[in-house]
């Protein structure tokens, strides 16, 4: 059976962090995403914050009073990971370690042939980043 709803494509992802500061920090200044949009919404004493990568809106991340932890290890239904795309898995690598980032290996995907690795944000997210 085929869908009559014809999705055109992802719109965006959204997370929720316990440091709005700390994740912003991260998100721009380590990933590269650029902020369009940032507001302090006093009815739910939140912040909301949105990303675009390439000019496009990807990311949407928000931060409540009292959130709990995120479950990581070991892996909880949800959200899994955020994966990126890379031209050059190992110079991406190289500047993550540079920025104090630590990352797993570089692993290889059986299935594509294509490299990846696997790092955390500052509220221990998952985020992949996967060879073009």
């Amino acid at each position: 059976m085929q869908s009559t709803l014809k999705l055109n494509q992802i719109h965006h992802v959204s997370i929720i962090c316990s440091d709005i500061e700390r994740s912003k920090k991260f998100y721009t200044d380590i990933l590269g995403l650029h902020i369009m949009q940032e507001i302090y919404r006093s009815d739910k004493d939140s912040y909301k914050l949105d990303f675009s990568l390439n000019g496009h809106f990807i990311l949407e991340m928000f931060t409540f009073p009292n959130s709990p932890k995120r479950t990581t290890q070991p892996e909880a239904c949800g959200l899994r990971h955020l994966a990126f795309e890379v031209s050059d898995i190992e110079l991406a690598v190289s500047t993550l370690k540079e920025s104090g980032v630590k990352t797993e290996e570089i692993k290889l995907d059986e299935h594509t042939g294509k490299h990846y690795v696997f790092f955390k944000d500052p509220d221990e997210l998952p985020i992949e980043l996967y060879q073009k």
